[in-house]
């Protein structure tokens, strides 16, 4: 029998995080807002002390990985994507499903940001390092000092977002679309 993504999230929430949330979770929990599931990523938004964070994890069969903008989550495994993992496995059907438009499908402008959040700007530069093309090659491509393409990477992999994110995107995926394939 298949298994679901939702199963999959499920068992690696169980995994991770224990049955009871820290004390420092348990304030957090049932309190997200925007709550999604794409795949088998998770991703909602919480009051916290110092402004509203947003937290996500992402299970594989093997991993797990979270993410918080909260300025101890750099890492991941904060208490609110503790607290984001006990709201999940207490009520899951409160996270909307979104289906993820492939780049493809796209036909109209108002289109173009879904696809856009559907892959991270690591997962961009990766496919280009596969084809040949250094993080810094497409940096200095586009106009940009290496480091801040740098800056603008690891910030979205923690949930903190700079203004020129999609812009970045669109550069590298107009690169991977002109850009011939490797012969193996």
């Amino acid at each position: 029998m298949a298994t679901t993504d939702v199963e999959v999230i499920e068992t690696a929430l169980r995994k991770r995080w224990s049955f009871t949330p820290s004390v420092k979770a348990k304030g957090y929990v049932g309190k997200f807002v925007n709550a999604t599931r794409t795949g088998k990523k998770i991703t909602a938004q919480v009051e916290g002390n110092h402004g509203r964070y947003t937290v996500s994890i992402e299970a594989e069969p093997d991993s797990l990985t979270s993410a918080c903008s909260c300025y101890i989550g750099k890492g991941g495994f904060c208490h609110h994507c503790e607290a984001l993992a006990h709201t999940f496995l207490e009520h899951p059907r409160r996270f909307k499903a979104i289906k993820s438009k492939k780049l493809q499908d796209v036909k109209r402008l108002d289109q173009l940001s879904e696809p856009l959040r559907a892959t991270t700007l690591d997962a961009l530069l990766k496919e280009l390092k596969a084809r040949g093309v250094s993080q810094k090659a497409v940096a200095e491509s586009i106009g940009m000092n290496p480091r801040h393409l740098g800056a603008i990477k690891s910030s979205e992999l923690r949930n903190r977002y700079y203004n020129e994110l999609g812009a970045t995107k669109l550069a590298c995926l107009w690169v991977l679309e002109h850009l011939p394939k490797k012969k193996r």
